[in-house]
């Protein structure tokens, strides 16, 4: 007040929230979003249906597509999701176990804060916590040859474990293997591998175990005209850009014409410039074509004639696609092709029972292709998610060279470490260390439990296992025991644990000194339709 009058610094439409109540609703958004996936953590965890608001129906256990579908309001919970999606498009795997992590950590948060610990000093003690556990992490890594397929497969079987398509895991684990080190290049000592590299295409009505590995391309086209060949063995293969008729002028132009012969010649001239089009591709040494644009119905028939199989308009995407996996060039002009723009392949066909044109048999290929078939839309859109999960960890083992156990292993290490090292620690700040150590428990407690085991009594045996020097010792959620978790082939890249870890506890360490959060309403409270 001044003056008697009122000061109005915020809008009416603006809701705000301080002090604790603002902490609580963000320690209890942080929870609900761990609880909404911890179920599905683990090779026994369950699935969620989701229904969107157009009826679409998604059945899966892949934490990120989970959160990526769920509609949520809360900001704090809007920050969790967004740490799934980094953590999903950083490293390919583990959304599920950084969600869970920002959740143990929001929860041991608020433990603290009800004994008047201050949320400084617990975002400098999770600070500490994570920079220490990243530390161990780098201590618990393994180092494997990039090129050892052996242990790449364990890594990419490790990740695809728990999907709806356990039946073919064994199939899709050599098929991701074999193509992440097809497209790995060398460079400065190690592998660099570009993801996109990777083209997953998906097949409506075969069995599901008919995924191949292709060395090529598959394009959904058929033939620009059903007199062109079917097949093509020793492909020589043109990608054009420029549209083969005859386009309109720029500019707005009139053609009078006053007598049949005019016409005659007019038309003579325009078949001949399409014709030319055509003797162009074909004098190039090129029997097939990709065209990005339009093919007139008159290059047709000539490209035909000769024997060249064309597709048309085909995707720009598919197009610079093609040109890395066929080491062709993509020329802008049919006038600029020659013989060292082509691409080859061994063999060029159209499928006969669907709209696909596979190009197989490419030397030395810069991408290539997974074809995935599957009876239903639900059954293979899983198996694309499991698929793109183990492409991401199988190339971030190649790259990086380092690996971790799985099975709550490298979790209950870093719990005990990290009570060891905040007993070290003096002050108030040593509580929030030891309840970032709490923290990850939260990961061993959830497979034990999602795999219908006691939680607290497999939590005393791992625990009572690397207190005995066993730091590969972790849960077999199928039989309970707690093993050598490196000798049962349950590893995963470091990278991953790395990310979960280190996203995580930034998240919690944002939202725990979050004590006013003011949102703008779209109306002003009151307003009809609130």
């Amino acid at each position: 007040m001044l003056s008697g009058q009122p000061i109005i610094i915020l809008k009416d439409n603006v809701e705000r929230t301080r002090g604790q109540e603002a902490q609580r609703s963000n320690i209890a958004a942080a929870k609900a979003i761990a609880a909404a996936v911890r179920t599905t953590l683990g090779p026994r965890g369950m699935d969620k249906m989701l229904v969107s608001s157009t009826g679409d129906v998604v059945i899966t256990n892949d934490g990120a597509t989970i959160l990526h579908e769920m509609s949520v309001q809360h900001p704090g919970a809007k920050m969790v999701i967004e740490v799934a999606e980094t953590q999903d498009d950083e490293v390919g795997d583990g959304t599920t176990t950084a969600c869970i992590l920002v959740g143990a950590l929001m929860e041991q948060a608020e433990l603290m804060l009800a004994k008047m610990v201050h949320p400084t000093v617990i975002a400098n003690g999770y600070t500490m916590g994570m920079n220490k556990a990243l530390e161990i992490v780098e201590e618990n890594s393994i180092r494997i040859e990039p090129t050892d397929r052996e242990t790449l497969i364990k890594i990419a079987d490790t990740s695809m474990t728990g999907k709806s398509i356990e039946q073919v895991k064994e199939k899709l684990n050599g098929i991701v293997v074999d193509a992440v080190m097809t497209i790995a290049e060398q460079k400065d000592g190690g592998f660099i591998i570009d993801r996109d590299d990777i083209m997953i295409k998906k097949q409506k009505g075969e069995a599901i175990d008919d995924a191949a590995l292709i060395k090529g391309i598959v394009i959904d086209k058929k033939r620009a005209s059903e007199s062109m060949p079917k097949k093509v063995e020793n492909a020589k293969i043109a990608l054009v850009a420029q549209a083969l008729e005859i386009t309109k002028t720029q500019v707005k132009a009139k053609i009078k014409i006053s007598t049949a012969d005019q016409l005659s010649a007019f038309g003579a001239q325009e078949r001949e410039a399409l014709k030319q089009l055509a003797d162009t591709i074909v004098a190039s040494g090129a029997n097939v074509l990709l065209c990005q644009k339009g093919i007139s119905d008159a290059v047709q028939y000539y490209l035909a004639k000769a024997g060249v199989l064309a597709l048309q308009d085909v995707k720009e995407k598919d197009l610079k696609y093609a040109a890395r996996a066929l080491s062709a060039q993509i020329v802008n002009k049919v006038t600029d092709l020659s013989p060292d723009d082509l691409g080859f392949c061994a063999l060029v066909q159209e499928a006969d029972d669907a709209e696909l044109m596979t190009f197989s048999g490419c030397q030395n290929p810069k991408a290539i292709t997974i074809l995935l078939r599957g009876s239903t839309d639900y059954l293979i859109d899983e198996l694309e998610r499991a698929v793109v999960d183990g492409t991401s960890v199988v190339a971030d083992a190649m790259e990086d060279g380092t690996f971790v156990v799985g099975g709550g292993a490298v979790e209950i290490e870093l719990s005990l470490r990290l009570r060891d090292y905040a007993a070290s620690v003096g002050g108030r700040v040593q509580l929030a260390i030891d309840a970032f150590a709490t923290a990850f428990e939260g990961v061993p407690l959830t497979l034990a439990e999602n795999s219908g085991f006691n939680p607290l009594d497999k939590l005393v045996d791992l625990r009572t296992a690397h207190a005995k020097g066993g730091k590969h010792m972790g849960l077999n959620v199928f039989s309970g025991e707690v093993v050598n978790m490196f000798d049962a082939g349950v590893i995963e890249p470091a990278r991953v644990k790395r990310q979960a870890i280190q996203s995580g506890a930034e998240t919690a360490i944002l939202l725990i000194r979050v004590d006013d959060m003011m949102v703008t309403q779209t109306r002003a409270p009151g307003m009809p339709g609130m």
